[in-house]
């Protein structure tokens, strides 16, 4: 009896998400912090009026529609990169050039 042919190579276990489970946890996550840049953009309007707001916030808001759509296209690791540098450049710039 030959020892390598007795074996039977064992299922690989997946450690971490499939790719679809990523793409819709991405898109999840995308569309949650759109909803909470809308809030903070209402807030931030109620208090004080200004062009300059509504570009910093409408601009976080339409990279959530990017990364969503980039999401939904496969493309989630770009889309998690430019989620997270976006939305820390928004924020950024929320507290340097908003007073």
């Amino acid at each position: 009896m030959d020892a390598a042919g007795a074996e039977e190579p064992f299922p690989e276990s997946r450690v971490g998400l499939t790719p679809r489970q990523a793409r819709r946890i991405r898109m999840a996550l995308a569309s949650v912090l759109m909803a909470a840049m809308a809030v903070v953009l209402v807030v931030r309007l109620a208090s004080r009026t200004s062009v300059l707001v509504v570009g910093v916030y409408g601009a976080a808001l339409v990279l959530c529609g990017v990364v969503i759509e980039l999401s939904r296209n496969g493309r989630t690791r770009l889309g998690t990169w430019l989620l997270g540098i976006g939305l820390a450049a928004a924020l950024a710039a929320d507290w340097l050039l908003l007073p």
